[in-house]
């Protein structure tokens, strides 16, 4: 875990937040990852493609949370 952290914290902020601004929102209306997020909690998510939107929507949510965790850790 520690490597993978240290690997998100050599990414710019800016990037990372494009990304979820771009990537994470679109389409923006409504944001796909709520729309999958909520089929998820559903148990609605079955298809491929809907798991494969989730992951590409996600991904940068993911690298966000990863960054603050890692600027965290550095602060402790």
């Amino acid at each position: 875990m520690k490597s993978i952290l240290s690997v998100v914290d050599q990414l710019n902020w800016v990037v990372v937040i494009i990304l979820c601004v771009t990537i994470g929102l679109a389409p923006f209306s409504p944001p796909h990852i709520i729309e999958k997020l909520s089929m998820l909690i559903k148990g609605n998510l079955i298809k491929p493609l809907d798991w494969f939107d989730l992951l590409l929507h996600g991904f940068p949510w993911i690298i966000l949370v990863l960054k603050l965790t890692a600027l965290l850790i550095k602060k402790i």
